[in-house]
């Protein structure tokens, strides 16, 4: 399986337990992999047989500056299942870093990563079907 990545997208979001944190906010770090078959735009070089990573990082931005969350695993699921709902995509991995955590001490950042897997893959295969 091929894969796209979208590394480093940087956004400011009121994510959190604490009250401070959903009032003053927080910068996040996400990275994005995508698993796809890469092999259709390869040789049509056509936008329309690929996912649209713009697209992708806009649904991404929105997600995390248009709502709050309490958790970022709470985040996290919002964001993989917008990702598998509206591209075509088998598999997506995300890593949804929180910059600079309301934790006593000196930490850079509180990470988590999950991986969920499209549930209708006839969706995907229905998708490169019509593209033919």
């Amino acid at each position: 399986m091929d894969v796209i990545r979208l590394n480093k997208m940087v956004f400011y979001g009121y994510h959190g337990v604490s009250a401070a944190e959903k009032e003053t906010g927080r910068r996040y770090e996400i990275d994005c992999e995508l698993e796809t078959d890469l092999a259709p735009p390869s040789q049509t070089d056509s936008i329309k047989d690929t996912v649209d990573y713009v697209a992708v990082y806009q649904k991404i931005k929105e997600i995390v500056e248009g709502k709050a969350f309490s958790l970022i695993e709470s985040l996290a699921r919002a964001l993989t299942e917008v990702i598998l709902e509206e591209f075509p995509v088998f598999r997506v991995t995300l890593r949804v870093r929180k910059m600079i955590p309301p934790i006593p001490g000196n930490i850079d950042h509180i990470e988590i990563e999950v991986t969920r897997q499209q549930p209708d893959t006839s969706k995907i295969l229905a998708d490169t079907d019509s593209k033919e």
